[in-house]
């Protein structure tokens, strides 16, 4: 999870002394600048459109985008604790490309539209974490079911959606947890979950995310961050010890990479383990959906 820990990490990690090839993207993402993802290959042509979602609690902004023609599989992607924002529209796109109809939410609309970060600002910018935060509190485990299933909906009504194939679900950093709260609670659709640096997603209260895993579908991928597996080094073979005993295949990995590794935005953005979480969520969704 993304915090005043984790920021410190990144932060020891970017000042080690030197400009080096793997400290070239942090420097990018320190100025606020999006690297440029890899083109698919065969990439399909897509369209995308900001969109807005009715849930119990009000009203998300979202961005929705597919390949311009027929009918296919869908992913709800959960963004990190910076939101929806140009990096993950980026991303979008370029799943899109791919294949897929993409939904990517605010998931902080109860409290705010997108964007709220300004470029190049992080939790340790002055006044960020004193904003975020408070929006971060309200989404409970129950607020984010609430939220799946009213994504889920709406994602299958749409004309681009093949509401007879699988759905998946990613996440980032705070999105983790919501993957396993959104396939735990949605498993009629999500045959497919993939966490990127996330955390919390195994812990000893009664509401964890784990304790979902039992009624799952599908296979997941649980991409891990070095410095997140240092801390919580168990938390990773609960998830695994949960897979397992739903008899659920899971590839379950830590990265050689900082906390905020994959989107292109981070100051710890590595673009080769990020692709390598890229092509192992592809694989997951071709097996999958």
């Amino acid at each position: 999870m993304c915090d005043d820990l984790t920021e410190a990490d990144n932060e020891a990690y970017l000042s080690d002394g030197g400009v080096s090839r793997r400290h070239f993207a942090a420097i990018a993402g320190a100025a606020g600048i999006i690297a440029v993802l890899p083109s698919e290959a065969n990439a399909q042509a897509t369209r995308g459109k900001d969109v807005t979602i009715t849930t119990p609690d009000g009203t998300c902004d979202a961005y929705w985008v597919a390949p311009a023609k027929g009918k296919h599989p869908a992913v709800l992607v959960w963004p990190d604790i910076y939101g929806l924002r140009p990096a993950f529209r980026q991303m979008a796109d370029r799943l899109a490309s791919a294949g897929y109809a993409v939904l990517v939410v605010n998931q902080f609309y109860r409290s705010t539209k997108t964007p709220f970060i300004k470029p190049g600002e992080t939790l340790e910018t002055p006044g960020v974490r004193e904003k975020v935060m408070p929006w971060r509190a309200l989404l409970t485990p129950d607020a984010t079911k609430r939220d799946a299933a009213a994504f889920v909906s709406w994602i299958d009504r749409q004309p681009q959606t093949d509401a007879k194939r699988g759905m998946a679900t990613t996440g980032y950093c705070m999105g983790g947890p919501m993957v396993l709260l959104t396939a735990g609670t949605q498993p009629g659709r999500i045959r497919a979950g993939a966490s990127f640096h996330g955390g919390g997603m195994a812990t000893d209260k009664p509401d964890s995310p784990h304790l979902l895993i039992p009624k799952m579908k599908g296979g997941y991928l649980i991409a891990v961050a070095q410095n997140d597996d240092a801390r919580t080094p168990q938390e990773k073979e609960t998830l695994r010890a949960a897979f397992a005993a739903a008899k659920l295949p899971a590839e379950i990995e830590v990265y050689p990479a900082m906390h905020g590794w994959c989107p292109p935005d981070s100051k710890v953005y590595d673009a080769t383990q990020a692709e390598k979480a890229w092509a192992r969520q592809l694989a997951l969704f071709k097996q999958m959906l």
